[in-house]
């Protein structure tokens, strides 16, 4: 075979082929040959028709054969004389036969980067002492409480930082109400009654609650705020809002005591020092998993200040999109409406991008990192985690084995743990330290 391989930019290769006709007519001869051992023709026992009446009877599925196996012959050909690492080899072009009956195309394949990995072992990361501080802790017990809590009305004083207010409100920007001004939903922003909020700087809107305290049962004000830069409805960045604000009651929580009894309705028959542990142990385990998480995302940051390669347009184009969606996932879910994810949608691709290439140099790394240190998966690991996820799935191991086969997916899956082995093995080799300085990082 004459193989010409010609590569441009952003991974991609033009791939020029000649298969000489010495070659064809022995593959196609092959193919006859089988065809005619399993052909049942009547008149002829089965294996005994003459080739050319197998020939003519079979022509099209024994060129199409023919096609896909030369085809195959000089993608494997092309891999190990140029040493390529193809994602895709494209569909095949420009097919012709030649004149002597040789056959030639072309096909535009999609390359895996080219990696020249950095130093990637003793990567210096730096996390909280793994110990569940003890002011955690409290504050997860003081949570409970605040979960049984009675509420109290509050009587001859004004509202205070801590308090529980219940209030109407409205609100108007640019002397119009919020949903005229925007000409769609404002979601929260428009008003409620009988909206309860603790005097919080972290409830509601930044500069409300403070502006609450002083007020008694029965005040109305008006509480004027400038939304920030960032504020997520894009036509209320930077804007006065002025919300006129009454309020209707004032309460005080009062929280019932950390003992058995409260013990009793959180978990029956436990003590409370039982549910203590309980609540630790949880904590202990929550706090582990997302210190493993500091650690991969810091050892991922100090790669992206490493290396910086071509990727594939496509896969860039498919990664992004798939980071989109993700994010406005996460933004309905958070409560955000149409009419907000779409006067953010340039922003969220944006960052959808960054965070595409971000994963995909990451797993290319990952995938050199595998094979650099000879990190494979066996046949073994890779039934056992089809098993796994047949368990969360609550169908048939055999079942989704047999429909990932037929996928074409298990070569992908297997690529995703040895992945995962890449990153566990960086983790197991990283230069870490603890510091109390360093706190668990919010996700």
């Amino acid at each position: 075979m004459n193989i010409v391989v010609e590569k441009q930019p952003k991974c991609v290769a033009t791939l020029r082929v000649e298969i000489p006709a010495e070659k064809v007519r022995g593959e196609r001869d092959q193919i006859v040959r089988n065809y005619a051992a399993k052909a049942r023709i009547p008149g002829y026992r089965p294996g005994k028709a003459p080739l050319p009446i197998v020939e003519k009877r079979f022509a099209k599925d024994i060129s199409e054969e023919l096609h896909d196996s030369l085809v195959n012959q000089a993608f494997d050909e092309a891999m190990r004389q140029e040493n390529l690492k193809v994602l895709d080899f494209g569909n095949p072009g420009d097919l012709s036969t030649l004149p002597d009956g040789g056959i030639s195309f072309a096909s535009q394949m999609t390359l895996a980067p080219e990696v020249r990995l950095p130093e990637y072992k003793s990567i210096a990361v730096t996390v909280p002492p793994a110990e569940v501080p003890e002011e955690d802790l409290q504050a997860q017990l003081k949570s409970l409480q605040e979960r049984f809590a009675d509420f109290n009305a509050i009587e001859g004083r004004a509202a205070a930082m801590g308090d529980f207010a219940v209030i109407d409100y409205s609100s108007t920007v640019d002397g119009k109400p919020t949903e005229e001004f925007l000409g769609k939903p404002a979601g929260y922003l428009s008003g409620r009654e009988g909206f309860w909020m603790r005097l919080d700087e972290k409830a509601f809107l930044p500069g409300f609650a403070a502006q609450v305290v002083g007020m008694n049962p029965g005040d109305s004000r008006d509480i004027t705020l400038t939304l920030p830069a960032d504020f997520p409805v894009a036509d209320l960045q930077n804007r006065e809002i002025v919300f006129s604000v009454t309020l209707n009651e004032l309460k005080e929580a009062v929280l019932p005591a950390l003992d058995d009894e409260l013990a009793a309705k959180l978990a029956p028959g436990k003590t409370m020092a039982e549910v203590t542990d309980i609540i630790r142990g949880n904590m202990q385990s929550e706090r582990k998993r997302r210190i493993d998480d500091m650690k991969v995302n810091q050892i991922v940051a100090y790669f992206n200040t490493q290396v910086d390669f071509e990727l594939p347009d496509e896969l860039v184009t498919q990664e992004t999109q798939s980071q989109a969606d993700a994010m406005v996932s996460r933004g309905v879910q958070a409560g955000m409406s149409e009419e907000e994810i779409a006067s953010q949608q340039a922003e969220i691709f944006a960052s959808a991008g960054q965070q595409a290439v971000s994963n995909l140099r990451t797993n290319f790394l990952l995938q050199e990192i595998a094979r650099a240190e000879g990190i494979t998966v066996s046949d073994a690991e890779l039934v056992n985690h089809l098993a796994q996820v047949a368990q969360s799935r609550k169908i048939a191991p055999k079942k989704l084995i047999r429909d990932m086969q037929r996928a074409g997916r298990l070569p992908s899956i297997r690529n995703s743990i040895a992945i995962g082995k890449a990153i566990d093995f960086l983790v197991g080799e990283a230069n870490v330290s603890e510091s109390a300085e360093t706190v668990i990082t919010e996700e």
